[in-house]
């Protein structure tokens, strides 16, 4: 008998996550490890957000129906369909729950989303990985991972922290290779970001089968700190989830500052045509016979150096000139490698300056 409680078997093997750094020497910093908005957030969702100062003594209406009205008006989605979360991180966490358990497995590509194992190993389940090919999922990889034990599959697409895609008929190839007991569960984080032709966010999946879901957050369009993430999914996967969440998940200010910037298409817009511009610029910047810049679709792009040693030089040059990015070894195994996010073009410029200054030939 212990002295005191103790957390059930497995919890204490998991590998805590572990957030980009925010602080940096040096009176300015620009932070570029969180792959946050560089255009700050939009003035309509601000000043909704401004609106409810005075009403913060009074519960939000608990299934944020002014949210999912919104969110199924710009997407012509049903928003019955829809569920809100405290960050699409909640959303995760609870699909884990409600369709994971003791001896159950669950796959993901190699480098994917680093919360995938937290919420897999949460639930007693285990998480398989499947090898990437240069840096990309891999449908013939990921199907080769099922096993009769198998009962979700997590796919970040654009994928954290590399920035690449499967096309949609390659996502459509994978679905089709899955029984249809397995979740797929297709996590459309950077989807407001992404230029390719080829590419879907998986509405269109979600309403052909009863066993997948697209997951979509706001924290990368500018509301990072309001904790906002939806998902889209069949009737009785929602009914599931709504059966265990939170019955006030989403406060207030967060609902009404999600209904307004998802319907300020413009300055999404905005945001994505910033993000195309300078995500091609420092790529070709960059691009060397010494550094490989991964081809990204997100608000973010994955520099890999010729070893560990150089990229963690590369970080301190970077860090002492009040640029913060994102090292990827301990949470993603590449330790050759630095994830950058897309910010000001100050910002791009002043990464392209030190980074050229120390190893670009």
């Amino acid at each position: 008998m212990s002295d005191r409680p103790q957390p059930q078997p497995g919890i204490l093997d998991i590998a805590p996550y572990v957030p980009g750094k925010a602080g940096a020497p040096g009176s300015k910093v620009i932070k570029l490890s969180s792959n946050e908005s560089p255009l700050g957030a939009s003035p309509k969702a601000i000043a909704a957000f401004a609106s409810v100062a005075d009403h913060l003594d009074i519960y939000p209406e608990g299934s944020s129906k002014i949210l999912r009205v919104a969110l199924g008006e710009v997407h012509g989605l049903d928003p019955e369909r829809i569920v809100c979360g405290n960050g699409s991180d909640d959303l995760l966490h609870l699909l884990a729950q409600t369709y994971l358990g003791q001896g159950d497995e669950a796959v993901m590509n190699q480098y994917g989303f680093s919360v995938y194992p937290i919420i897999t190993l949460a639930t007693g389940a285990k998480i398989i990985m499947a090898p990437e090919v240069d840096y990309t999922a891999n449908v013939d990889s990921l199907l080769a991972a099922v096993t009769e034990r198998t009962k979700m599959v997590f796919l970040a697409n654009p994928n954290n922290p590399t920035g690449t895609y499967l096309t949609s008929a390659e996502v459509a190839r994978l679905h089709a290779g899955l029984r249809p007991d397995i979740l797929l569960v297709i996590d459309s984080a950077y989807a407001e970001y992404v230029t390719a032709a080829d590419y879907s966010v998986g509405i269109e999946l979600v309403d052909a089968a009863d066993n997948v879901v697209m997951v979509r957050t706001f924290s990368k369009m500018g509301l990072a700190a309001a904790r906002i993430g939806w998902m889209y999914g069949p009737d009785h996967v929602v009914d599931a989830i709504n059966r265990i969440r939170g019955p006030f998940n989403v406060n207030l200010p967060a609902q009404l500052a999600g209904a307004a910037a998802t319907r300020d298409v413009e300055f999404t817009e905005r945001l994505r045509q910033h993000n195309a511009r300078w995500r091609e610029w420092i790529t070709g910047q960059l691009s060397s016979n010494q550094l490989r810049v991964v081809q990204s679709q997100a608000n973010f792009i994955l520099v890999l150096f010729p070893s560990p040693a150089e990229a963690e030089a590369a970080f301190e040059a970077l860090w002492n000139a009040g640029l913060i990015v994102r090292q990827v070894g301990t949470s993603y195994g590449i330790a050759d490698g630095l994830r950058i996010s897309i910010g000001s073009e100050a910002a791009m410029r002043g990464v392209v300056e030190v980074l050229k200054n120390r190893v670009v030939a």
